[in-house]
């Protein structure tokens, strides 16, 4: 397969990573003003419900916020977006893992972890391959 090829399915793979691992955090962080996808604070560990100053809700409301922020990074600077993903995704399924319930839930945003840690490698790639074109028209001009 030609490089040119390669180009155009590795930049076509990097757009639908970069949109979907941008708009996905957006909309949940979205829903936890409205809970209409699922009550989130079901998913709170326990003990983090404990310790907190304020509501359930309001700490969602906080992780909405946060959510929303990182889709946006996700978007607009996807190499560095992506890693926030990762941390947050992770951080999650490390959270259910503990509460001891959902499992199916933390094995779902572990491998959701994955692929936005792929997004981050595949945003290096695809930066580094405009710079590389762009020196070389100079170079040919």
């Amino acid at each position: 397969m030609d490089t040119i090829q390669t180009t155009k399915r590795i930049y076509s793979v990097f757009t639908i990573m970069k949109f979907t691992y941008g708009i996905v955090p957006i909309v949940a962080g979205l829903d936890k003003f409205t809970n209409v996808l699922v009550n989130w604070e079901q998913y709170l560990n326990p003990t983090i419900t404990a310790s907190l100053p304020f509501s359930p809700h309001t700490f969602m409301m906080i992780v909405g916020v946060i959510e929303i922020v990182a889709g946006l990074i996700v978007l607009s600077k996807p190499a560095i977006g992506s890693y926030i993903v990762m941390a947050w995704l992770t951080l999650i399924a490390f959270s259910l893992i503990a509460s001891k319930e959902y499992f199916d839930v933390a094995v779902r945003d572990l491998v959701m972890a994955i692929g936005a840690f792929s997004l981050a490698q595949i945003a290096r790639i695809t930066s580094e391959s405009k710079v590389q074109s762009t020196h070389e028209k100079f170079a040919f001009s």
